[in-house]
């Protein structure tokens, strides 16, 4: 997949925590590659690895190869679920290793909040780097300090990898963020009432 097609643009992170029951969490995924999303990441931070091996599995069924499947954290159950790829933080595995675990084939992302991070993932075999908050975000309990559309134009220039998004985007401000030199906006909150409906919308926006 090239980062700079349409599909590529919008990555959508799915967040257990934003779901009350599993089965809610299934059908937004299916509704999110129905609406013609190509990747696709499982966030969670509060079930065990039991539980979260389970629900990526039912993810992969679900989603088959309509959309590429990244686990948060995980390399081990990236590894164990088939899924396509992992995320890394900055406080998780190093990238690489993630990447001795996850091997070559599959995708690489790692977390950035500032230039000197930026500068180090690029340093990385990481496929691909995110960058953010760029917005004020309620999706973590302890966000990093907001960087801007400023930090993603500052990321622009400091790496030539695909660069992600993340942080507070919605379909109002999304454009801002592409123009600043991102190549995918990663959407958690925007995405989570009638997901496909919101997909699509988000996709329209930034064809």
């Amino acid at each position: 997949m090239n980062w700079k097609d349409h599909d590529a643009r919008l990555y959508a992170i799915l967040d257990a925590s934003c779901f009350a029951v599993p089965h809610l969490l299934y059908d937004a995924a299916e509704e999110l590659a129905s609406a013609g999303v190509k990747i696709i990441q499982y966030r969670n931070k509060s079930a065990d690895a039991g539980a979260m091996l389970t629900q990526a599995r039912e993810l992969k069924s679900r989603i088959g190869s309509r959309a590429k499947l990244i686990m948060n954290d995980r390399a081990d159950l990236c590894l164990a679920a088939d899924l396509d790829g992992v995320h890394v933080g900055q406080d998780d595995l190093s990238p690489e290793s993630a990447r001795r675990i996850i091997g070559l084939r599959r995708w690489l992302g790692v977390s950035t909040h500032n230039p000197e991070q930026v500068a180090e993932a690029d340093r990385t075999s990481a496929d691909y780097v995110a960058i953010g908050p760029v917005f004020a975000t309620a999706s973590k309990v302890k966000p990093d300090p907001v960087i801007g559309i400023a930090g993603v134009r500052r990321a622009r220039e400091l790496t030539r990898k695909p660069l992600v998004a993340i942080g507070g985007i919605t379909r109002q401000n999304c454009i801002s963020v592409i123009e600043a030199g991102a190549d995918s906006i990663a959407v958690i909150s925007d995405l989570v009432r009638d997901p496909r409906k919101s997909a699509e919308e988000f996709l329209h926006i930034l064809g």
